[in-house]
């Protein structure tokens, strides 16, 4: 079974996060497309810490090819940069009507699912400074979360990002495939449950 991944890059993003998720996709055999949300459409991206990624494509050229998930990486300048797309956030609004997997790391559940109200009933993580931005009621203090009434996976940083990719993995391919590719990774053992 083949699956398509959509991940979204602004300048700012956490390059971590980004990273980490499109490898491990990768080598789960999963089709990644990487798209510039940059509001000049430069497919250069210059990440929180300086590190250069260049994108597959601006978001605008790709957007109404279907996905099967959509990413995004935090960093707090990456996350605005989302917020403050129109196009971006719209995709999400209807890959989540659509019923396919929003992926969100760090910042970008508060600044931007939250900001827009995205997940009125969705329960969240993202990053611990900006706990006070997600309603009590929908903040999980967990390093991965995931909410399988409303296909909606958060985490919380830079250091959960493996977490993050494997627990996207499990749910696109299935957790013996995450298992897989969690072994070629030398983790921390029992960092994740592959059991039911």
């Amino acid at each position: 079974m083949s699956v398509s991944v959509l991940v979204c890059l602004a300048p700012g993003s956490e390059e971590t996060e980004a990273v980490t998720t499109i490898d491990l996709l990768v080598r789960a055999g999963a089709s990644v497309t990487t798209a510039s949300v940059a509001s000049d459409g430069n497919l250069t991206i210059i990440c929180s810490r300086g590190v250069k990624l260049l994108a597959d494509a601006p978001l605008v050229a790709i957007v109404d090819e279907p996905f099967d998930a959509i990413v995004l990486p935090g960093g707090l300048k990456g996350a605005e940069c989302f917020r403050d797309s129109p196009l971006l956030v719209e995709k999400v609004r209807q890959m989540h009507l659509q019923g396919k997997i929003v992926a969100a790391i760090c910042a970008a559940p508060a600044l931007v699912l939250q900001h827009h109200k995205l997940f009125p009933v969705g329960n969240m993580t993202g990053f611990p400074s900006l706990k006070a931005l997600i309603p009590q009621e929908q903040w999980l203090e967990r390093r991965v979360a995931y909410d399988a009434r409303v296909n909606l996976l958060t985490s919380q940083g830079p250091g959960t990002s493996m977490e993050f990719a494997l627990k996207l993995i499990d749910l696109l391919l299935g957790k013996a495939k995450a298992a897989e590719v969690a072994a070629q990774l030398v983790l921390i053992p029992n960092m994740y449950d592959f059991s039911d």
